[in-house]
């Protein structure tokens, strides 16, 4: 049986390629996307992958999650650093949650560092540029 995983991309990375290229990188999010999923093939995976500018509509993915696939891959963008209701939906979905992020989120503005996510995940990858999705789809293979 094919492992299926999510990919959920949260606010603002719809504007991969156009926002804050030096912090982002010049990728679209679409070809982000492709190579996603091309990674995940090779992994032997398939992928779904999922973006949205609204809480709500993560949390209602995240919940729907839980009985379509075997694992997510989640950059929640801004609400990694206060968004308990999407912490609370990945504790309650049961299944391997990894948080990645583009940027070094360490490395940036004070409020950046927390992430009120991570505890309830089974791991983080950041600072490594688009390579954090591409070894968190490695890793969910693994797991």
């Amino acid at each position: 049986m094919i492992k299926k995983i999510l990919v959920i991309h949260g606010p603002n990375l719809n504007l991969l390629g156009e926002r804050e290229p030096g912090v982002y990188g010049n990728m679209s999010i679409d070809t982000l996307n492709s190579n996603i999923i091309d990674r995940a093939r090779e992994q032997g995976l398939e992928c779904e992958i999922f973006q949205s500018n609204h809480e709500g509509a993560i949390i209602d993915k995240l919940h729907a999650a839980r009985t379509a696939f075997d694992g997510v891959i989640i950059n929640a963008g801004a609400y990694t650093h206060y968004s308990y209701a999407i912490r609370d939906a990945i504790a309650a979905i049961k299944i391997p949650v990894i948080e990645v992020h583009i940027s070094n989120i360490d490395a940036r503005e004070e409020f950046r560092a927390n992430s009120v996510i991570a505890p309830v995940c089974r791991g983080s990858i950041c600072g490594l540029g688009f390579l954090s999705y591409y070894l968190a789809v490695q890793a969910m293979a693994e797991l």
